[in-house]
């Protein structure tokens, strides 16, 4: 009989800590929206609740007047070129918007309250408590997307608390869900959480509202960040190496689980095609998005191992968890039936799932290497892997399961830690503008993480909560 993985395998006292130290880490977040990717994604959401269009003439003007984006590069890219349609470019989506909008509201109506008893804050969509409401709904998300992430890991590999804890804070997903969360990167990692999730949920039946399911939450993580509907051909393979092994499968059922999933994904991603053809004409991006695409990959390794933010040189917990992956790919049966028993899977289809999980990220690295702009000039780390947390998760657990005892694992948990503090030791580095935020330079940086920071840190940490503004200061 088939066996499911389940959404969500942890015991309640590992929900409870987890949500104790999420309730705890809350003051930690910034409520401000801030970088011109944060503003075209919050422009989004309040041209929407607010205008009920997607004119963000009046959302640029705002933030260009107030001093948030006064720079003459925003105002010859925001508020001068037309699109085909005679509106303002918006090179973002529309899913980190909608995702949002249950927070934006409820922060809409508590303002109206209290300007139906005499309080004069503004219910313009501006305020504090709107910026507020998407800050705190994109860390909601994230802490959403770990959860899922260490409960997926925990069913395949018998661990997940202790690797999800380590991708928590020892990759740049901290940085843009507490000092950056306007972002939509915290979204993308709930997003594609759920569409894994979804997908080691269904994966052994494949039936119609299984697809449908999964062509809907492939539609929302699409509509966070276009780049990752590249997930979707893990489990897109799964799904053919699936159905050669099950012959007696009607060929009626799979055409009607085939089209359901399709449908689910056309019905659930029809607000970003209107958004598209109200901005562009057309049922795709800007012209100037796909103009910086270049097919071929030609930064695929930089992409990786380039000081100026590549993946592994910027975030080394990364390189574990990958090592992780390979392995769940590649071991032996005998070898993985050991430790996967508990997940009620054939070894083979354990490695079939880590065989899958790496393409995904295999061509995360293809996409992002066709970048022209693959440095993200001024961002912390490679932030477009942001949105592969759940496979860092599941990489890091398969790699402490595999580990024999004694000094393989010593080894490991010690390279664990160091990665984990060079993140957190970068971030505030970073953030508080001391070190060049375009690029490593590995000695001076190392001596800052490993020397400067623990006796700088009780101070930064001070400034962090009194002065919250001075933190990540891009202009």
């Amino acid at each position: 009989m088939p066996v499911t993985i389940r959404f969500l395998t942890l015991t309640p006292r590992e929900y409870l800590a987890l949500a104790v130290l999420f309730l705890i880490s809350l003051p930690a977040v910034t409520p401000r929206v801030y970088a011109s990717d944060e503003i075209q994604y919050f422009a989004y959401l309040r041209s929407l609740w607010f205008d009920r269009d997607v004119s963000f003439e009046n959302e640029y003007r705002h933030f260009f007047d107030s001093g948030v984006a006064a720079t003459s590069g925003f105002h010859a890219t925001f508020l001068e070129p037309l699109t085909p349609t005679g509106l303002r470019e918006n090179f973002g989506t529309i899913g980190a918007a909608l995702m949002w909008a249950p927070f934006y509201a409820v922060a809409d109506i508590a303002i109206r309250v209290r300007r139906a008893t005499g309080s004069e804050v503004a219910a313009d969509g501006y305020g504090r408590p709107y910026m507020a409401a998407a800050a705190y709904g994109s860390a909601t998300y994230a802490f959403a997307g770990l959860v899922l992430s260490i409960s997926a890991a925990k069913r395949l590999t018998g661990t997940g608390l202790l690797p999800g804890l380590a991708v928590w804070f020892g990759t740049p997903l901290l940085f843009y869900m507490y000092i950056a969360p306007a972002f939509a990167h915290a979204c993308s990692a709930f997003a594609v959480a759920l569409f894994v999730s979804i997908w080691l949920h269904v994966r052994t039946r494949w039936t119609v509202p299984d697809l449908a399911a999964l062509g809907a939450a492939a539609a929302l993580m699409t509509m966070v960040r276009e780049q990752d509907i590249l997930y979707a051909l893990g489990p897109a393979v799964d799904y053919v190496l699936s159905l050669r092994k099950r012959e007696g499968i009607a060929v009626r059922a799979r055409i009607a689980a085939l089209a359901a999933g399709v449908g689910a994904f056309v019905v659930a991603y029809t607000p970003q095609l209107l958004a598209y053809w109200s901005l562009n004409g057309r049922f795709g991006p800007s012209q100037l998005v796909t103009r910086k695409m270049s097919w071929t990959a030609p930064h695929a390794i930089e992409v990786l191992t380039s000081p100026r933010h590549g993946l592994f040189a910027w975030t080394p917990l990364a390189l574990l968890a990958v090592a992780g992956l390979v392995l769940l790919w590649i071991r032996s049966p005998r070898v993985i039936t050991g430790h996967h028993g508990m997940a009620g899977l054939p070894a083979g289809q354990v490695r079939q799932i880590g065989g899958c999980m790496l393409l995904m990220l295999v061509l995360q690295v293809y996409v992002i290497g066709s970048v022209e702009s693959w440095t993200v000039a001024g961002a912390f780390g490679q932030r477009r892997f942001v949105s592969a947390t759940i496979l860092f998760v599941v990489g890091l657990a398969a790699l402490l399961s595999f580990l024999p005892g004694g000094a393989a694992r010593k080894a490991a948990l010690a390279a664990g830690v160091l990665a984990l503090w060079w993140n957190i030791g970068l971030m505030a580095l970073f953030g508080a503008g001391l070190m060049d935020r375009q690029r490593l330079h590995l000695r001076q940086n190392a001596y800052d993480v490993f020397v400067t920071l623990p006796r700088e840190g009780p101070a930064l940490v001070y400034r962090y909560f009194t002065d919250r503004n001075s933190f990540y200061r891009v202009r």
